[in-house]
């Protein structure tokens, strides 16, 4: 009796391993660049989470002016620390920025979503669209590698996380980073392919109201 008490122990340990939290693995849209880190998207979702879901903590691990390429680097240390449960991407914006190759931000995309899985992790995309200042083939096939990734891979994604917020002149001066009144529609996006994939215990009780 002492054994199987031990094993359903070890079982339930092992099962709540790779259940802890959401990581988001962004740049500076996620860390909330120009404007106070509490108002970001990412804090007004972890505030939520813990009074509905408090055992499902969220972890910014996000970094301005972080590339496909960083963020595939730092991301196995990120897996081995936190364990988490579900891995949000929100990268390529600077691959575009800085004119990168589309084909190898496609690869590091890839090799993101494929590290998650091995740690036993869900992942969503959030997709960006990159300004036309290197001409409209590049824009095009930027603009083209999140699809192909997401249905390569089956994952969740947002084609274009900043949808609505251009539109609403909800920009902050440099024509990059959004605003703090674009945090909830941020917020709203995200939670479009996260929510689903949240454990059933924190679904439908997330919101995009702020305090």
């Amino acid at each position: 009796m002492a054994r199987y008490l031990l094993l359903v122990q070890l079982l339930c340990l092992a099962a709540s391993v790779h259940a802890n939290g959401v990581l988001i693995l962004g740049d500076s849209i996620s860390a909330a660049y120009g404007i106070e880190k509490s108002s970001g998207w990412v804090a007004l979702m972890d505030r939520q989470l813990k009074e509905r879901c408090p055992d499902f903590p969220v972890i910014n691990a996000s970094v301005s002016g972080e590339t496909t390429a960083g963020g595939k680097a730092r991301l196995p240390t990120l897996l081995a620390r936190h364990k988490p449960g579900l891995v949000v991407v929100e990268l390529g914006g600077n691959d575009g920025l800085r004119g990168l190759s589309p084909m190898v931000m496609a690869s590091n995309l890839k090799q993101m979503i494929s590290l998650s899985r091995q740690a036993e992790a869900d992942v969503v995309l959030l997709g960006m669209r990159n300004p036309p200042n290197y001409g409209q083939q590049y824009t095009a096939l930027f603009e083209r590698q999140y699809r192909d990734v997401a249905q390569s891979t089956s994952v969740p994604w947002v084609p274009f996380f900043l949808e609505g917020v251009i539109e609403q002149g909800w920009m902050q001066g440099d024509g990059i980073h959004p605003t703090i009144e674009a945090q909830p529609l941020l917020l709203e996006t995200a939670l479009s392919v996260i929510e689903p994939q949240l454990p059933s215990r924190c679904r439908s009780h997330i919101s995009t109201e702020t305090e």
